[in-house]
């Protein structure tokens, strides 16, 4: 038991009474909420000693957040921080919900039943409370709320309808250590960079600083030196152990962002009590009287001063202490124990991937004159004229798509088409960008968000990974993010060369589980595969990554000259999520490829009697039926690999055509595993024709 548990009679017994003008009542409610949290944290370490607990990051000495949430509204969107058990279960009190404790240590039990996550991690959320389950390790989720808070107009502007009320004010919450990551510092950034043009924006930014990440100090004063300042950021700050204080600021915060639509920053001074988590032993690098020292500032002990004050004895504050002790233990003893997930198809059931039939029902229509024939830009082009013209809620924004029309001229026209509020221009900001596509998914909107290169996404990977894909993932499917990221990328630009404007490392992609990737090569096939990722993004919530090749953009021959065999009319049927497309029916080598290996396997193919090519076109999920079915037919296969050769596609093509029971030839060529340098070098690292067509000819001879 922790020394804090342990002298919580003693040091009550010892306080003298504070008063505070907030009716004795709402001290009650808040005092609820605080010790619902602090006994679920106890709890917790209870369960884990027992084997029957996996998680115990606590909130103690976070609880005064419990005041945020009451200066809030039930419906007013909120992303939260792992130490805020006392907002979780104060909100789920706003709602009426009796059962937020059972909630938290269901999720500590990683129990079946919990309702957010159903046992596949211990998270703040609930959709009911219109809490949006996070991970919120390093203040990732920021991004999200920036996303949210932007699209809370830009929804009721473009008269979709979103689950958030017209005046929500979106709060999210973080820790002193996080404000200082770049995941942070850009979100802020980019909150304030859309106010100051005139852009709405409610979103609560709530740092509760306890001092200390981990172990490491955050210096004294450094969040009010950092955030206290800032033009456009109206800063508050609120002594956090004072429940009062926090109460009558938050609400003043809140305040000044509804009324206003502006960001606001409200710091709350809080302490951490019981270590960072179960496992850490804070005497190795705290002593003991900085540690007494943070007990006795207890936002527990503070509210019971004003407890006090209002006419309570401190035997009344300690029964209420013991009594919900005996609620949260009883309720931990009836969840312990209880069922876990046992199957690794029911932990990655919420990771599916969208039904074929359901994506065909919501795929677009065709309203813009489309021509003919077209080049991949051109069909990319037109094709995402329809998805803004069939779906309302529909946006394209990223770095220079809306005036400028692309690097490329992708996006060309569509913003004097549709319009400036569902074409425009972002802040160069990969993070912000993607987040602001999360924001978006999560609040009514279709979000198309272009990366301009594929070297550009690295630096924002992380927002793919630990915040698109996962949040089916936390919510079973009760939060979806959908979206179609669009990225330029591969190799063997002419006049643009170098690593940051030519890159093949797609293995970080590839790793996602869940998200659909499309990597279409011939223009017909991108707008119908682009139809089919906004489809299963509008339907199922699905998350689709673009891969454009840009090489692959303005092309137009294939064999020689002028012979205009890689344009293409604009497509009448869709091409379903993971199915391959196979050219000539030769009976003696099956080369598999995607992208820009498509032209180059063709054209080695038209030198060779008897081979037929497989472009796979989707990279996640492999088109492992047509990729088995295409081997077969001629027994030998070679993979034609423009990614590098380790961490690439092939490798999950062999792996995938072995897991298969294929007994035939097998041999790739790839990429080599380097960075691409600039002009001609570059024919050295990257995947050649003339590479595919020697190693056929081996196969062939054998």
């Amino acid at each position: 038991m922790s020394q804090v548990d342990e002298l919580f009679a003693e040091r009550v017994a010892a306080l003298k009474p504070a008063t505070c003008d907030h009716p004795a009542a709402v001290l009650r409610e808040l005092y609820d909420a605080q010790l619902g949290s602090r006994h679920a944290d106890l709890a917790a370490r209870w369960l884990q000693s027992k084997g029957l607990g996996f998680y115990t990051i606590g909130s103690a000495g976070h609880e005064g957040n419990a005041a945020v949430a009451a200066a809030l509204r039930p419906t007013d969107p909120a992303l939260l921080h792992y130490r805020s058990g006392a907002f979780y279960l104060a909100r789920a009190a706003q709602h009426g919900a009796p059962d937020g404790i059972r909630d938290i240590l269901l999720g500590v039990a990683a129990a079946t039943t919990e309702p957010i996550a159903g046992g596949r991690h211990k998270v703040f959320g609930r959709h009911d409370l219109a809490i949006i389950p996070q991970t919120s390790t390093i203040a990732s989720h920021l991004p999200r709320a920036m996303g949210v808070a932007f699209s809370i107009a830009r929804a009721a502007k473009l008269g979709v309808p979103s689950p958030w009320p017209a005046d929500a004010v979106v709060v999210t919450s973080f820790g002193d250590a996080s404000a200082n990551h770049s995941t942070a510092t850009g979100a802020i950034n980019a909150a304030l960079h859309a106010s100051y043009q005139g852009l709405p924006m409610p979103l609560l930014l709530v740092c509760e600083d306890n001092g200390i990440g981990i172990s490491v100090r955050t210096p004294e004063g450094w969040i009010k030196q950092a955030y206290g300042q800032r033009p456009g950021l109206r800063y508050f700050d609120a002594d956090g152990t004072d429940l009062a204080a926090t109460l009558t600021m938050a609400t003043e915060a809140a305040t000044f962002v509804r009324r206003n639509h502006r960001p606001a920053f409200l710091r709350l001074r809080t302490v951490r009590l019981m270590g960072h988590a179960g496992s850490d032993v804070e005497a190795a690098y705290r002593s003991p009287a900085e540690l007494l020292a943070e007990e006795e500032l207890d936002p527990l002990l503070g509210t019971a001063r004003l407890l006090i004050g209002s006419g309570c004895t401190p035997d009344d504050v300690v029964e209420l202490y013991e009594n919900k002790r005996a609620e949260v233990m009883r309720i931990a003893h009836e969840v312990a124990g209880l069922p876990q997930l046992e199957s690794a198809a029911a932990v990655a059931a919420p990771l599916r991937y969208p039904d074929t039939a359901t994506v065909a029902k919501a795929l677009p229509g065709h309203h813009v004159e489309q021509g003919g024939p077209l080049t991949l830009s051109q069909s990319i082009n037109r094709a995402l004229a329809d998805v803004l013209a069939s779906y309302p809620e529909a946006m394209v924004f990223g770095e220079d798509v809306g005036r400028k029309g692309g690097v490329y001229g992708v996006t060309r026209g569509l913003q004097k088409m549709f319009g400036a509020a569902r074409v425009f221009d972002t802040l160069l900001d990969e993070q912000s960008i993607l987040g602001l596509g999360l924001g978006a998914g999560v609040s009514g909107l279709l979000p198309i968000p272009e990366v301009q290169y594929l070297a550009y996404l690295h630096n924002a990977e992380d927002q793919l990974r630990g915040e698109a894909a996962s949040l089916k993932f936390f919510s079973q499917g009760q939060y979806r993010n959908p979206m179609v990221l669009r990225i330029a990328g591969y190799g063997y630009q002419k006049g643009f060369g170098g690593h940051f404007h030519n890159d093949d490392a797609i293995g970080v992609l590839r790793d996602i589980p869940g998200i659909v990737i499309a990597s279409p090569s011939r223009p017909d096939d991108a707008a119908a595969m682009l139809h089919t990722c906004a489809a299963a993004a509008r339907s199922d919530g699905t998350v689709c990554v673009f891969l454009e090749p840009i090489a692959l953009y303005h092309r137009r021959d294939l064999l020689e000259d002028g012979d205009d065999r890689w344009l293409a009319e604009y497509p009448t049927a869709s091409v379903p999520i993971g199915k391959g497309r196979t050219y000539g029916d030769g009976d003696r080598l099956t080369i598999v490829t995607f992208g820009n290996g498509v032209p180059m396997c063709l054209r080695v193919a038209d030198r060779l009697p008897g081979v037929r090519v497989l472009d796979l076109r989707w990279l996640a999920p492999l088109p492992v039926e047509d990729l088995l079915r295409e081997a077969t037919a001629t027994g030998r296969v070679l993979v034609a690999d423009e990614t590098r050769r380790s961490g690439g596609v092939s490798e999950g093509v062999l792996a995938a055509l072995i897991d298969a029971g294929y007994a035939g030839r097998l041999a790739r060529v790839s990429s080599e595993d380097s960075f691409v340098p600039l002009g001609d070098a570059a024919r050295q690292v990257l995947l050649s024709e003339q590479t595919i067509e020697s190693a056929a000819r081996g196969l062939l001879a054998d």
